[in-house]
Parts: C-alpha cells; structure tokens; sequence
C-alpha cells in the first residue's frame, strides 16, 4: 500500500503544486511507493492550472508539472498519512477542520523537515512577487525533502 501525502497552501496554484511536484519526482528517483497530490484551503482557483510562475521554477530546476487545483475537503483526513501545510495559518485551518486528534496529528508544517530551517517554518507566499520569490519558494521545498524522504521510508516501513 503506498504511502500518501498531500501539501495544502492557499489557492493550489503556488507552494502545495510545487511541493507536489518535488516530491513526486524524489520518491519516483529513490523508488519509493508514494502518492503525492495538493489542494489548498480556499476555492478560489479550483479547476486552474498551476501559477504560470510555479510551472516556469520547477521547469529551470527540471521538474515536471501536470496541475489542477483544488480545494482541501474534510472528509479526506482518512485519505492521507501526512498532510503538509506550508504556512502556520494553513496548519491552523486544517487542523481545526480535523474530525479527531489522529488526524489532527497528520498535520504538519513542510519546514519541519529541513534541519536548517530554524524557528522560521513558513513557505512565504510568491503570489505577489516575481521570479525570485517563486525560486525562494523551491529552494524553501527542495531543503526539506531529504528529512521529507525519511519521513516516508518510516512510514513504509511501518506499515
């Protein structure tokens, strides 16, 4: 049984499609049985593809994206075994909708799997920024997938 993860953000057009798509890519190269989607706490650009912007920083870094957005429902708590949101304000809202503190517990912040991250574990949001702040926003991605990684081989090796 494959180990499921999704990344929530905002709108679905930014962060969660580009963590989706770095992810999906790592565990593909290190050959481990992962599904890897996103969503995003609001609706508002359910049915878009992913930010023209996003899909250009994952195509430099060579990353492929294949996205359309969606927005994050309660009754997929069961779906997953790791939520990630990648703002505090997204962690708030997903675990208030959470039915139980089991799923509550599936949600954390992608920043806590990057060593070097510190205190500070938001992905800030390049909606409004140029190029520069989309790259930010991989890098930001890029340094948590080893830690990401090892969450996943535990989780499988647990199941």
């Amino acid at each position: 049984m494959p180990y499921r993860v999704t990344f929530v953000c905002t709108g679905n057009i930014c962060r969660s499609p580009m963590a989706e798509s770095v992810l999906r890519h790592h565990a593909e190269a290190a050959g481990l049985d992962v599904e890897v989607d996103s969503s995003g706490t609001g609706n508002w650009h359910v049915g878009d593809t992913a930010d023209e912007r996003t899909i250009a920083a994952l195509r430099r870094a060579g990353y492929r994206s294949a996205h359309i957005a969606r927005q994050f429902e309660a009754l997929w708590f069961d779906r997953y075994d790791l939520i990630l949101a990648l703002d505090a304000g997204h962690l708030r809202a997903l675990r208030s909708m959470a039915p139980d503190e089991e799923s509550r517990a599936k949600v954390r912040l992608l920043r806590e799997f990057d060593p070097d991250a510190g205190g500070d574990l938001d992905v800030p949001d390049p909606y409004y920024g140029g190029r520069a702040d989309f790259d930010l926003v991989l890098e930001m991605v890029e340094a948590a997938m080893p830690g990401l990684l090892d969450e996943i081989r535990a989780g499988l090796k647990a199941a």
